[in-house]
């Protein structure tokens, strides 16, 4: 319970000291917390992670190897269906166009997703990782968990024995896609057949305890309470403070939240879209929650260059990428981009120095 005379202001000011939040006084940060102390406490919570002066950002491109899936998420507009003409599995020949003109640009990775497509092998997912790392010189930041739920059953092994045959092949690392709301009551309501939290958890245990890094992501205001986003961000921290504890490599490398796009959705005109206020306190909230995480992602992606400049002095250290290609957001009607230039202007007109680094925050140099 709360003490009676607790108040935002008074969680705050321990922030500022460095204290952990709890569970309780998370949710009261979010429902009732100033935006302006939200700011100066997430600023400070930022700077004692990161240089105060830098913000990076990386250059990748966004590729879907596949459309077809057979998990059917009722907030995705991407998808096609197995045995849908219009369907897609791209080419060597076009990943390799997609590569060469990746690193044609200073680029130095793929952040690798697709559907959940049944027509393709296990051999086939080891041969697509060896041909990007290997042949193409591409650092593979690949395959969202319920992705490697399906791999480990074409397999035939658990999970730690797929992801450790990944890695052998070429996986870099594990990005977070897929988590929306790590609550089952949400996860049955939107994509039922994508499995509770606990699969989503399971795939990223067993990467860390296999000394792999990957991100962790929340997809917000798709009917969850303000309770059940800290509920989410709760699993977060805990398993972040298991994988340090390891202290083997292994472990979330950053966070990013963004709200839902219902755009060409079966939710379309059902939910009501976040504000810009909304996901400023959301993402500032994180910040200070996620105490045991180095770096939060600003999602301008969605939420456009003006907002995506301010979560910098909201807690975010780090712009995410330029989007040289993005088919997931884009779908549901949202699609902002930017080139290098524009990117490196973005970050000083926000106030900081922008650096270059690569899908698991190392310094990218010419």
């Amino acid at each position: 319970m709360l003490k009676a005379l607790l108040t935002p202001e008074d969680i705050l000011s321990g922030v500022l000291q460095g204290r952990r939040v709890t569970v309780a006084e998370a949710l009261l940060l979010l429902e009732r917390a100033e935006l302006p102390d939200l700011a100066v406490a997430a600023t400070a919570a930022r700077d004692r992670h990161n240089d105060p002066g830098r913000a990076s950002y990386v250059i990748d491109r966004n590729v879907n190897y596949t459309d077809v899936c057979n998990v059917y998420c009722t907030f995705c507009a991407f998808y096609h269906k197995p045995g849908d003409s219009r369907g897609y599995v791209l080419t060597r020949e076009q990943l390799k166009q997609k590569a060469e003109e990746t690193k044609g640009i200073g680029g130095t990775g793929f952040l690798l997703q697709g559907g959940v497509n049944p027509d393709l092998s296990w051999e086939y997912y080891l041969d697509l990782v060896r041909y990007l790392h290997q042949d193409l010189g591409i650092w593979v930041h690949g395959f969202s968990p319920v992705e490697i739920q399906m791999m480990a059953k074409l397999s035939g092994q658990s999970l730690r024995r797929t992801i450790a045959d990944l890695r052998e092949a070429g996986l870099g690392s594990i990005p977070g896609g897929g988590a929306e709301i790590l609550v089952d009551r949400i996860r049955k309501k939107i994509a039922p057949l994508k499995g509770g939290r606990e699969k989503w958890l399971e795939v990223m245990e067993a990467a860390h305890e296999e000394g792999v890094k990957t991100t962790g992501t929340m997809m917000f205001g798709i009917t969850e309470t303000l309770a059940e986003r800290i509920e989410h961000l709760e699993a977060l921290r805990d398993q972040q403070d298991r994988a340090l504890a390891r202290d083997n490599g292994g472990g979330y490398t950053a966070f990013a939240a963004w709200p839902f796009q219902s755009g060409h959705t079966p939710w379309e005109g059902k939910v009501p879209k976040p504000t810009d206020v909304e996901y400023l306190r959301t993402i500032a909230v994180a910040r200070i929650f996620l105490d045991n995480f180095q770096h939060i992602q600003s999602s301008w992606v969605t939420m456009g260059r003006k907002t995506g400049q301010l979560a910098l002095h909201y807690g975010c250290d780090d712009m995410g990428s330029l989007m040289l290609e993005e088919n997931v957001v884009s779908a549901a009607g949202t699609c902002y981009s930017v080139n290098q230039d524009e990117m490196d202007r973005m970050i000083r007109a926000a106030g900081y120095e922008p650096w270059q680094r690569d899908n698991v925050y190392g310094q990218v140099t010419d």
